[in-house]
């Protein structure tokens, strides 16, 4: 695993506009990707999370989501120090669920796969569109791809990860279109709290059919912000 410097990725930041988020790149604003799958959720996935908070109530719910954005902000922390080559001795033996679960994603699905890296933690966006910040992007397996960490309670079925495949969609086509790159293949790299560790890809043909969903979701953000 090498580091190559092919694409020099923009910084940027971000804000809050009405409540939204966006991130300001060159002097212009763009909505997150994040942002525009949150304010474009089918019903049915909506009503399946007010379902999911009143069977366990909201306290417990806030608890859950809480932890899990907490567990995956270390978990993505210590991958990226991993990536960038900053781990010691003492960050990879500490018993923490954080480590452990980062440890399953590194061994299994990074070392002796991700060959050459490009970018980590990398602002890409689409001009006039959308903005985000993907994990990692190189070489991985042989093909450029965008690639994705994830921390979840249980392990999932990739039908249940819809959203996700929408996001490293959406960092494909904005990478594609800023630098001129033909990356067809996007990763997720996933454990649960149990350590089972799951890889997901898609590529080719598929991968351009979630694309287009996701540039489907992208104008109806912007249908909905016209009419607010």
């Amino acid at each position: 695993m090498k580091w190559v410097k092919k694409y020099n990725y923009l910084k940027s930041t971000k804000s809050l506009i009405g409540g939204s988020r966006y991130y300001s790149i060159e002097n212009t604003k763009l909505p997150s990707v994040s942002e525009i799958l949150e304010k474009t959720k089918p019903e049915e996935e909506k009503e399946a999370l007010k379902a999911w908070r009143a069977k366990i109530g909201e306290a417990e719910s806030a608890r859950i989501s809480k932890e899990s954005l907490s567990r995956g902000s270390k978990m993505h922390k210590i991958i990226e120090n991993f990536l960038l080559n900053r781990l010691n001795g003492e960050l990879l033996v500490r018993d923490d669920l954080a480590q452990k679960m980062a440890n399953e994603i590194i061994d299994n699905g990074i070392k002796e796969k991700f060959s050459e890296i490009y970018g980590c933690e990398a602002t890409l966006f689409f001009p006039d569109r959308f903005a985000g910040t993907c994990d990692a992007v190189g070489l991985y397996e042989g093909s450029e791809a965008i690639l994705d960490f994830k921390n979840s309670r249980s392990p999932k079925k990739i039908e249940w990860i819809y959203s996700y495949l929408l996001q490293i969609a959406g960092y494909a086509m904005a990478h594609n279109k800023v630098h001129n790159s033909n990356i067809s293949k996007g990763v997720i790299l996933m454990c649960s709290t149990d350590l089972t560790f799951q890889k997901f890809e898609v590529e080719g043909n598929k991968f351009l059919e979630i694309q287009d969903d996701f540039m489907k979701r992208v104008d109806l953000f912007y249908k909905l912000e016209s009419n607010s």
